[in-house]
């Protein structure tokens, strides 16, 4: 038997098969369109490429693993999470989906926290314009002949389950970022869904990531050779099936993520807010777990940037830096590019490049990006210890763990020993999978969902630790001069 997991993203799909055993058998990605930007601080996206990239993506692993593909019995889903993806009548797309780095309901947000003053206390979270329920809310005053079509609103990997099985569900790790679930209760809360003027009705059924959603449909499993009943996961939110993928489903296990944004991510016993440090508070993607989150919303996403602006690209200024890295750089440079989440909450904060020189060249401005992104980091890690939350074990997940260099940075300024997987760029579509496999099999999440293999573990470098502190120090006083500059 085989299980196949399907992780939507924003820049592509990837889909990977493993045996019973966990293994993997083979993967394959397809691109998505990239998101648009119709106005600073927006970010769309059309719903129609994510379901077109994941049919080449499983294409793709039927034309080169056909056996395996055909033994496949169960399928589990992970998804970049919050996008409002608005479905009217017949299931029609009623306009692109306004995706997680979309800062433009910042209003919005506190007009729901005025609203209802006990929002953070039912959430675990404070309203943020990256959230669905504040889009909702923009939707509705800025677009009124939209809103009035909702029929339902799910978040994109929902839309493609939608698609696979023709059911309206989701898991309680992705719906936990909608602000419109009890994230104590697991369930969706009819005050917050009042905010935004919505009903149970306009929900999908909620489920454990790793409880059965649907069947896969008979002409879906026919394109791609697959024999008797598939069932599909709950699945999990991009995160959470990450931290699925390694293993990090116990109090206190880990994971720091570089993707187009960046997490840093630990597993709770028990559902434990700290809205003051703009801190998620979650559910995890298996039953009575939740985890704690700090977000980034431009990591990997700043060095792209970067690479778009200096005409290199992203590996060549890696390898750059990397080169002519002797320490802390002379520049620095704020990752605010879209807005920050955690700790400032601010959809308006904008990035910056201080400390500018004639010597200043692609590679130093490289290094300036992975450390402002590592210092990014730095201020998750603290807030957390604010709350008193304690990570045991971190692992690293995401495109950017490819850097040697920008996995040193961040163990040494979390002061942390990092482990790297042998596959961290597919956590996500691994812990899917795992999912997949829970749902198929009925076995249990703790069993299936143990560490990967490491290739290597990062340990940070002490020399630099002071020198880095000061640099920290240093950073974390030009937000709030360069935000006063800017009023």
């Amino acid at each position: 038997m085989t299980y196949l997991g399907i992780d939507i993203g924003t820049s592509g799909v990837k889909a990977l098969l493993i045996d019973e055993h966990g293994r993997a058998l083979g993967e394959a990605s397809a691109a998505s369109v990239e998101p648009v930007r119709p106005h600073p601080g927006w970010s769309e996206q059309n719903p129609a490429d994510w379901w077109t990239a994941t049919l080449e993506a499983v294409d793709k692993l039927k034309a080169s693993h056909p056996s395996e593909l055909a033994s496949v019995r169960g399928i589990g889903l992970s998804g970049h999470m919050h996008g409002a993806t608005l479905l009217g009548k017949d299931d029609e797309v009623l306009r692109p989906c306004i995706l997680w780095n979309d800062g433009r309901s910042a209003a919005e947000c506190q007009v729901m926290e005025a609203a209802l003053p006990s929002l953070r206390q039912i959430s675990g979270n404070i309203a943020m314009p990256g959230f669905t329920a504040p889009k909702i809310a923009w939707i509705r005053k800025h677009e009124p002949q939209i809103y009035e079509k909702i029929a339902k609103v799910l978040l994109p990997k929902a839309y493609i389950r939608l698609l696979l099985t023709g059911e309206y569900v989701e898991d309680m790790s992705d719906a936990a970022g909608t602000l419109w679930l009890d994230v104590g209760k697991r369930d969706w809360s009819d005050e917050l869904l009042a905010v935004t003027g919505l009903t149970r009705s306009h929900m999908p059924r909620l489920v454990e990531g790793s409880a059965v959603s649907g069947n896969l449909k008979r002409e879906l499993a026919q394109r791609w050779g697959m024999d008797g009943l598939v069932v599909v996961a709950g699945g999990a939110g991009d995160n959470a099936a990450s931290a699925c993928g390694i293993g990090a489903i116990r109090p206190s296990e880990g994971f720091v993520s570089l993707g187009t944004s960046g997490v840093l991510f630990v597993s709770n016993e028990r559902f434990s807010p700290n809205t003051e440090g703009a801190v998620h508070a979650f559910c995890h993607a298996i039953p009575e777990t939740w985890h704690q989150m700090g977000v980034i919303l431009s990591a990997t996403d700043s060095l792209n940037w970067l690479s778009r602006i200096t005409g290199q690209k992203q590996a060549e200024l890696s390898a750059a830096a990397e080169a002519q890295f002797t320490g802390p750089g002379e520049e620095i440079f704020l990752p605010y590019l879209s807005g920050e989440r955690t700790p400032h909450n601010n959809a308006g904060a904008r990035g910056s490049f201080v400390g500018l020189s004639h010597l200043s060249d692609p590679a130093r401005l490289a290094q300036a990006v992975m450390e402002g992104v590592t210092f990014a980091f730095r201020d998750s890690q603290r807030v957390l210890s604010d709350a008193g939350t304690k990570i045991d074990r971190l692992l690293a997940v995401g495109g950017g763990s490819k850097s040697a260099l920008w996995l040193k940075l961040i163990a040494t300024n979390l002061d942390m020993e990092i482990a790297l997987p042998e596959d961290g760029d597919f956590g996500g579509a691994l812990g899917a999978a795992r999912l997949g496999l829970c749902a198929a099999e009925g076995a249990s999440p703790a069993t299936v969902m143990t560490m990967p293999p490491i290739k290597t573990v990062i340990a940070p470098d002490k020399n630099l630790s002071a020198a880095y502190s000061d640099q920290y120090a240093r950073y974390r006083a030009l937000y709030p001069a360069i935000e006063e500059a800017r009023k």
